[in-house]
């Protein structure tokens, strides 16, 4: 697990000067808009001129972030949020009811669940969750590597 990762964000400061692209989107709590959430956030990054590997490494994040709070929650719906700070794209999902404890990695295999966070894990330099400010839910967020193409 990368440092800083799991349940322990890592803040970052913009500097003077610095624009943050921001893009944000709200779907039905539904499997098949699993499907819309990576068009969607394809759609932006191609915009956004987003490199094919972190574009595809983007992708498969919010596809897996989407699914588990579809599958796992009782929610209505999920709002994702896809964020380029200081050269880092963050991408976080918020659903609307969590189960306590928060995500967690699957051990291995046969475990039935926390599978695609292991994926998420080995994609993303940091992840982890927190209630929302409101108390509405939970967000999972996870953040490219520093390295990842991006030019705006």
């Amino acid at each position: 697990m990368a440092p800083g990762s799991a349940l322990i964000p890592r803040l970052r400061e913009l500097s003077p000067g610095t624009e943050a692209l921001r893009y944000c989107f709200a779907l039905p709590a539904h499997p098949e808009s699993v499907a819309g959430a990576r068009r969607l956030t394809k759609a932006r990054l191609d915009e956004w001129r987003t490199g094919g590997d972190a574009r595809e490494a983007a992708v498969l994040i919010v596809s897996e972030l989407v699914t588990n709070a579809v599958v796992h929650t009782a929610s209505a719906r999920v709002v994702c949020e896809l964020r380029y700070l200081t050269g880092g794209l963050r991408v976080s999902v918020q659903d609307q009811g969590h189960q306590p404890g928060g995500p967690r990695l699957g051990r291995g295999a046969d475990d039935e669940h926390g599978r695609g966070l292991l994926l998420v894990d080995s994609l993303s330099s940091a992840w982890g969750s927190h209630d929302a400010g409101d108390g509405s839910g939970r967000i999972v967020w996870a953040e490219l590597p520093h390295g990842s193409e991006h030019s705006c």
